[in-house]
């Protein structure tokens, strides 16, 4: 189906995806890295810090490893430690989250433009978009590229600026609070599909199991007709 088919229903402009546990199954990668980091460092990472960590940025994430270690390390050398990990883990052992590569391939045939917002450094989305396929999206932001990463709105505003859609007129796809959090700020249309940590439903979200099954008319109706249709900025 083509966006034309649709139009009359819904004012969809474009669809912004997470990657961590949204698109991909690679949380469980980063407990690998992050623990392998805090053993390295000496110490054994808490559930709850870890549990804190997801949506986050890099730089966020070693700061609060190294708050639950208890340790005076230095930030630089623990995010290349993570950093080269996970580009041996993103390079090998990367598995779709339950219908999300149907679903993206479903709204990929509908023409929308779409983008990849993520936490994670270009590096290594660079790498995990050797499985995923850059050619699904017409733009990728991440969070080195980014002054403020999530849960700032900065990412998602700045994805619906290079698309040139108003935020209101886009849907994000979440997985975590943190991501939930930076797109609805930036006022994008928000679906949540949680992966590790649980999303409470609220008049600002719409919560899915998970993307199996899900349709893109299901997606369509979220949008209001009269949704500004262009990016202000």
């Amino acid at each position: 189906m083509r966006t034309g088919d649709l139009t009359e229903a819904t004012g969809l402009q474009a669809v912004l995806f997470d990657m961590d546990g949204t698109l991909l199954d690679s949380e469980k990668l980063w407990d690998v890295a992050l623990d392998d980091l805090a053993a390295w460092l000496g110490g054994e990472l808490s559930t709850a810090a870890r549990n804190r960590m997801v949506g986050s940025s890099l730089g966020r994430s070693v700061a609060i490893l190294h708050s639950d270690l208890g340790v005076e390390a230095d930030p630089e050398s623990s995010g290349c430690y993570l950093t080269d990990r996970m580009a041996e883990l993103l390079a090998n052992d990367l598995i779709w989250r339950p219908g999300a590569q149907a679903f993206l391939d479903a709204v990929h045939g509908t023409g929308w433009p779409t983008a990849l917002v993520t936490s994670t450094h270009r590096r290594l989305t660079d790498i995990a978009l050797r499985s995923i396929g850059p050619e699904y999206f017409a733009v990728t932001v991440c969070g080195d590229e980014v002054d403020r990463p999530k849960p700032h709105p900065d990412p998602y505003r700045k994805a619906a600026r290079l698309l040139g859609v108003a935020p209101a007129a886009s849907v994000a796809i979440e997985d975590s609070p943190l991501g939930v959090t930076a797109a609805e700020a930036a006022g994008c249309v928000v679906v949540a599909v949680p992966s590790e940590v649980p999303i409470a439903p609220a008049p600002t979200r719409t919560v899915w199991p998970s993307l199996e099954g899900r349709t893109v008319e299901e997606l369509a109706q979220l949008v209001p007709s009269d949704a500004p249709r262009q990016s202000s900025a």
